[in-house]
């Protein structure tokens, strides 16, 4: 039994439950399913591609020289040793020829090898909304830190996108996926080599507090800049009551998009987003995906123009019964 809080272990089972419950035609309905890596010699060329030193390679943000470290709720570093580090990981792909990552979470589910993320980091059409393509050489690592990976990697096997997403990367509500991993080169499920697994919350209030994980590559401040916790080389996270993104006359917004005030730039999309989280355990409750960053008023209005009165938020989809709970069931049962 992982070590989650009782109540947290309790929220699993009944999700699991509910959803698997659910008919495989019903989940067929919203959901595409796409074979990323299955034959052995598959997989391993997705383990051989992703060299230490490729990974090494991938560019970073800008960084201030001399800043001192800054870290608050919108962005700090987070202590190793907790089940943050065995279900949290980067997630490694290359996107139309070019190395890229994303963060995912291994969550509660019957084949121990599920992990949640952010739908562009699966699917999505190039800059003009053409030319729809999957994302390839999938690998997870989960407690990726300072270039070692504690608990090996592992190999995508299959991409589950909503229907909506695969057809309009526009339609940020979607903006989610599930992935389910090949086990390792001993043959072992990933939730059995960390020992852990986040449990899921669907259709929970948005409004809840929350933390934010993420491998971010970059960071607007100078404090955060830099250093291994937005380089993508540790775990970084943001923590503090959500707000909702309204959009306005210029930009529309589906309702749903939810997170908190939060510097992590590219490379944290993905990764989750936890309420009724222990900092003690490293056990919390995902209720959605890290996908956008945009900028608020003091007055939760949305800002276009960056102006000083601004804050940057790092925004997702809250899982809901309509587009989640269909893409977990399929991941979790394949």
């Amino acid at each position: 039994m992982f070590q989650a809080k009782k109540t947290l272990v309790l929220a699993a089972a009944a999700l699991a439950a509910a959803t698997l419950g659910a008919t495989p035609a019903q989940a067929a309905d919203t959901v595409v399913a796409h074979d990323l890596a299955v034959s052995s010699a598959e997989r391993q060329a997705v383990l051989d591609y992703w060299t230490p030193e490729r990974i090494a390679a991938m560019p970073t943000g800008p960084s201030a020289p001399g800043a001192p470290p800054a870290d608050g709720p919108d962005g700090a570093g987070f202590p190793a040793g907790t089940a943050v580090d065995r279900t949290i990981g980067r997630l490694f792909f290359v996107d139309r020829g070019e190395d890229e990552s994303c963060t995912a979470t291994l969550v509660a589910a019957a084949n121990r090898s599920t992990i949640a993320t952010a739908g562009h980091c699966v699917h999505g059409m190039d800059l003009i909304g053409n030319d729809p393509q999957w994302t390839d050489k999938v690998l997870f690592v989960p407690g990726f830190r300072d270039h070692t990976r504690p608990y090996g990697s592992f190999v995508a096997r299959t991409a589950f996108a909503d229907t909506t997403w695969v057809a309009d990367d526009q339609q940020n509500d979607h903006d989610q996926a599930f992935l389910v991993l090949n086990p390792d080169e001993h043959g072992r499920r990933a939730a059995d080599v960390t020992k852990a697994a986040q449990p899921l919350g669907i259709g929970l209030p948005g409004t809840l507090p929350a933390q934010e994980f993420g491998y971010p590559r970059a960071a607007k401040q100078p404090g955060h800049q830099g250093r291994p916790e937005f380089t993508g080389q540790r775990v970084a996270h943001c923590w503090g009551t959500p707000k909702e993104n309204p959009g306005n006359d210029e930009v529309e917004m589906p309702r749903g998009q939810w997170g908190v005030p939060c510097d992590m730039g590219g490379g944290s999309s993905g990764g989750p987003r936890l309420t009724s989280f222990s900092p003690k355990t490293g056990y919390g409750v995902v209720v959605g995906v890290n996908t956008q960053g945009w900028y608020l008023h003091a007055d939760g209005s949305l800002c276009l123009d960056q102006t000083p009165d601004c804050t940057r938020y790092l925004f997702g989809p809250q899982f809901t019964t309509a587009v989640t709970q269909p893409l977990y069931q399929r991941a979790a049962a394949a």
